[in-house]
């Protein structure tokens, strides 16, 4: 084999197993994003609780993980991914064993603030390095197997819990919860060669992977005020807030409308629940190779989205039979996780070189806001007896976000064009 074979081979080999681990770890936040709304009906038989009061906790998670996820893109860029990494999946640790040994509704707000530190901090590390790691050639697919492993925690959430929950109790499902994310850590530690480094960001370079100019100032302060005076940036924030409000919908409230609407017990809906999460898994992965065929990834995403909005929109109001109604379910996580790739791969041409953590950290720091509004929004449609509310409401949240879709690439492309020209233009005789 010669050297520049080798090479590659060793490339491909590093690129693959740093994939891996990172899908591994974000697995485990989305697995964990999951674990209070899996147990509404149990805590809310154990203290007394209605869906406003279970959808606060929610809504605390996410508040919490979105102001700490905004400032935690400055950390990673500065301290480095690995040890803000650990500290994430250490506060998940945390949050399940203060859940398990949960006395009052006092104690459940703790937990899950402290899995909202937690979870705060996985978009800035997992894109840092997907970003830097990575070879350029495989950037898409990582995008892609970072969509799908977050799905496929999200899929073995619901049966995991329910079936602990059902045979040996809620607590011991929080414990179990606790136990599956201190594996994650574990792997993490030792494999932490794979998550630190810089890499890729010279082969991202070579191969002319698109990527905005790097912003100006040095300072964390300088850095914000440079990144909030882009538009398309805002873009990407609102672009996420609608798509995780959509995704609220789906997360929290899909059991208990399957069980309303169309009469499905708790183990079918949650199974129903688990149906989504894994087609989305399955679009995921047709959209890391969809993406590659189209330099237009938003119009990817406005269909997808738009799909997926219609699939709610028509379980709401009825328009499929009771046997259909998981088949649809299903249908519309497909198209939602399509998007998957091609959105990150938009998101990725307005990021700013040297900016990546604290872009990823802002932008995703939106689908905090949406995952924070939603469950109390929409509980409180449940509590006033509106029960087609969240997923139409979800579905409209969807159509926006493909209009948004739209704005932010008009808005690369201007990006693109401005620096293309500049590069272009002669320079001054010294």
């Amino acid at each position: 084999m010669t050297a520049a074979a080798l090479d590659n081979t060793l490339t491909r080999r590093r690129d693959w197993l740093t994939i891996l681990v990172v899908g591994i770890a974000h697995a485990g936040s989305h697995f964990f994003q999951l674990v209070i709304p899996s147990l509404y009906l149990p805590l809310g038989r154990e203290f007394g609780l209605d869906f406003a009061q279970l959808g606060l906790l929610v809504s605390a998670f996410f508040v919490t993980s979105g102001l700490g996820q905004a400032s935690s893109g400055f950390v990673v860029d500065r301290v480095g991914a690995r040890p803000v990494l650990w500290f994430g999946l250490a506060c998940f640790v945390l949050s399940g064993i203060l859940l398990g040994t949960a006395n009052g509704y006092t104690m459940l707000f703790v937990a899950a603030v402290i899995a909202g530190v937690g979870n705060a901090v996985f978009h800035p590390v997992d894109f840092s390095i997907l970003n830097r790691r990575v070879s350029a050639p495989r950037l898409g697919h990582a995008f892609s197997a970072h969509g799908l492993t977050g799905s496929l925690g999200w899929a073995l959430t619901p049966v995991f819990m329910i079936t602990l929950t059902q045979l040996y109790g809620w607590r011991v499902a929080a414990f179990g919860a606790s136990a599956v994310v201190g594996a994650v850590l574990v792997l993490t530690l030792v494999a932490r060669k794979l998550l630190d480094g810089e890499i890729a960001e010279q082969d991202g370079a070579k191969a002319g992977a698109p990527v905005a100019p790097a912003v100006g100032p040095t300072t964390v302060a300088g850095t914000l005020a440079a990144l909030l005076a882009k538009p398309a940036l805002w873009g990407a924030f609102l672009f996420f807030a609608m798509s995780s409000i959509a995704f609220s919908a789906v997360q929290n409230y899909t059991i208990p409308l399957l069980g309303s609407l169309y009469a499905l017990s708790a183990v079918a809906a949650s199974s129903a629940l688990s149906g989504y999460m894994v087609a989305s898994a399955t679009g995921i992965l047709a959209g890391g190779f969809l993406v590659s065929t189209t330099p237009r990834t938003e119009r990817i995403v406005a269909a997808s989205l738009c799909l997926a909005g219609l699939m709610l929109v028509l379980l709401a109001l009825g328009g499929v039979p009771a046997w259909l109604a998981a088949p649809a379910v299903a249908l519309a996580g497909f198209f939602s996780g399509l998007a998957g790739p091609s959105r990150d791969m938009l998101i990725r041409r307005v990021t700013p070189r040297g900016s990546l953590g604290s872009v990823y950290g802002l932008v995703y720091s939106g689908m905090d806001v949406g995952a924070a509004l939603g469950p109390l929004v929409f509980g409180l449609m449940l509590d006033a007896g509106w029960r087609h509310g969240p997923w139409l409401g979800a579905a409209l949240a969807f159509a926006a976000a493909a209009g948004l879709a739209a704005l932010i690439a008009r808005a690369a492309r201007s990006q693109e064009a401005s620096s293309a020209a500049s590069a272009a233009a002669p320079r001054p005789a010294a």
